[in-house]
C-alpha cells in the first residue's frame, strides 16, 4: 500500500485516536504531578460530593474491576488495538459511526497501555458519585462503545426499513393490471 493510500485509509483514525491518547496523557500528568495518592481537589466545596478529582490508581480494568491482572490486560489491550489496526483499513468509507468507535477504543486501550507499560499501573482520577474513578481512556472505550451500539442499531433499521420498502414495491409490481 503506497504511503498516499495509507494516509487516506488512516487519517480520521490517527486524528481521532491520536487526539485521545494525548488527552488522556496530558490529564493523568497533570493529575500524578499536583494531587498525592489518594488526594481529592474539587473546585468548589458543594461540588464534591457529586464531582471530584482524585488520584486513584487501577490495575484492572475500566472502572476498577479485576484488580491486580495488571500483565493479561497489557496483553489484552496489545492485541485487540492490533485488531482494530488490522480492520480499520478494511471498513467502508461510509461507516462513520463504526470508525469513530473504533478510533475512539483504539485511542482508550493506547492511553492505558501506555500507563501499564511505563508505570506498571493505569492512573485514575475522575470520581463522579459512588461510580468507580475512571480517566478520559476509560471513558474513551466505554463511549467508543456506545456508538458503535448506536451506529449498529441505526444501519439495522436503516436494513429493516429498506426491505419493507422492497417488500412493498415487489408488491405493487407484482399486482395484475386492470
Amino acid at each position: 500500500m503506497t504511503l498516499k493510500k495509507l494516509i487516506k485509509k488512516y487519517w480520521f483514525f490517527v486524528l481521532i485516536a491520536g487526539t485521545l491518547i494525548v488527552l488522556d496523557q496530558w490529564t493523568k500528568s497533570l493529575v500524578r504531578a499536583n494531587l498525592d495518592m489518594g488526594e481529592i481537589w474539587s473546585p468548589w466545596p458543594w461540588l464534591s460530593p457529586y464531582a471530584r478529582i482524585v488520584h486513584w490508581y487501577n490495575t484492572g480494568v475500566a472502572f476498577g474491576m479485576f484488580q491486580d491482572h495488571g500483565m493479561l490486560f497489557t496483553v489484552l489491550n496489545s492485541i485487540i488495538a492490533g485488531f482494530i489496526l488490522i480492520f480499520f483499513p478494511r471498513l467502508s468509507e461510509n461507516d462513520w459511526f463504526l470508525k469513530v468507535a473504533l478510533s475512539m477504543q483504539f485511542g482508550g486501550a493506547v492511553g492505558n497501555l501506555i500507563d501499564r507499560m511505563t508505570i506498571g499501573h493505569v492512573t485514575d482520577f475522575v470520581s463522579i458519585g459512588n461510580f468507580a474513578v475512571f480517566n478520559v481512556a476509560d471513558a474513551s472505550v466505554t463511549t467508543g462503545v456506545a456508538v458503535m451500539i448506536i451506529g449498529l442499531w441505526i444501519q439495522e433499521k436503516k436494513e429493516k426499513n429498506q426491505k419493507i420498502l422492497m417488500d412493498e414495491t415487489q408488491h405493487l409490481d407484482s399486482k395484475p393490471e386492470i
